[in-house]
């Protein structure tokens, strides 16, 4: 089974798969009823992936999971804004739909395994699976996949990979796909282009208006229309303090209507808190103490850190990091090697 996107990765993905001599089924996910421009989850979206399937003369089928993914992924990505979090929605889309529902579907319905566009490979060793960074660093997505586990990973399939963007573009190209020169999807897919955050969340909730606060006097320095939109670790926005020092987000609360800012040598931070019940490893949980590598962004960089199970702590000071996001954890004698993930909560 390939999860067919409609972007030219997953249609590579099945090509590749056909190619190598396997019995192929497109399969596409109707995630989002609602209106959508951009992302995985418009109508074009499905029509790419069905004509790209009848172009390789493979069977395509349309799952709607439009319920899970309400609940799973858009429901709680409202909460978290909600609640001062910045929630990764395609993370949770991952953990939950493609590789939990759709990984069960593929299993229940015969298949050896289940195939998806994504720049991540596998590695098959006599220890068990190893999920690692993509050949293409530049387009490396191991970590909206460091929520896998080994057991997940035995029957997943990334033919991509291994290979950069252009020679994916190289492939479709060759066998004349339809998606070989779509452009790649950049946002949240259930989110309109035109309405942004600000437009989907108002539909959902009321948001707040807020003051902001200089977290070192308590000074009011200004305000903003909606705390909620707000995220620890902005910037662009909040002006200069006295020293001419621009300022950084440090802390959201939209219980008390506030934002808290500091100039950017007092907004590092040696150490980050973690939910520990969101924890998830490729293989065993590291013992406490650990050096690990951790990355918090999507493209971000990997920093030395020590695990302590609740927290990590740095030898220097970081970026704030917004409550919400992922810490992926890697491997510092293999540094394209995912150890596993665990949520921040602080």
């Amino acid at each position: 089974m390939v999860a067919m996107s409609g972007g030219v990765d997953s249609s590579v993905a099945a090509s590749l798969l056909q190619v190598q001599g396997h019995e192929v089924t497109g399969v596409t996910l109707k995630l989002w009823g609602g209106p959508s421009d951009s992302g995985c989850c418009s109508v074009e979206d499905v029509e790419d992936a069905r004509q790209v399937a009848a172009q390789l003369g493979v069977d395509h089928h349309v799952f709607n999971m439009a319920d899970e993914f309400e609940a799973k992924v858009v429901a709680p990505y409202v909460a978290d804004h909600l609640e001062g979090r910045t929630p990764n929605p395609c993370i949770e889309c991952n953990r939950h739909l493609k590789f939990d529902a759709l990984l069960v579907a593929a299993r229940r319905l015969g298949f050896e395994a289940l195939a998806t566009g994504h720049h991540a490979r596998i590695t098959r060793d006599p220890g068990g699976p190893s999920l690692r960074r993509g050949l293409d660093q530049a387009k490396d997505q191991s970590y909206v996949l460091s929520m896998l586990t080994s057991a997940q990973l035995d029957s997943i399939v990334l033919p991509v990979g291994e290979m950069t963007k252009s020679d994916v573009r190289d492939h479709a190209l060759r066998r004349g796909l339809r998606t070989s020169r779509k452009a790649e999807s950049q946002d949240v897919c259930f989110i309109e282009s035109g309405a942004g955050r600000r437009g989907f969340l108002s539909q959902r909730a009321t948001l707040t208006p807020g003051e902001v606060i200089e977290a070192s006097t308590g000074r009011v320095v200004g305000a903003v229309d909606a705390v909620e939109l707000v995220t620890v670790g902005q910037r662009k926005g909040f002006g200069l303090d006295d020293e001419g020092r621009r300022r950084v987000v440090i802390g959201v609360r939209p219980d008390r209507g506030a934002v808290m800012v500091a100039p950017p040598e007092e907004s590092e931070r040696t150490e980050l808190v973690l939910d520990p019940d969101s924890a998830t490893w490729v293989d065993e949980v590291p013992e406490p103490g650990a050096a690990l590598l951790v990355q918090v962004r999507a493209h971000g960089q990997a920093v030395a850190c020590t695990w302590e199970s609740t927290q990590v702590t740095f030898g220097s000071g970081i970026s704030p990091v917004a409550p919400g996001q992922t810490a992926a954890f890697y491997d510092p004698e293999d540094p394209d090697r995912v150890v596993g993930s665990v949520r921040v909560s602080g």
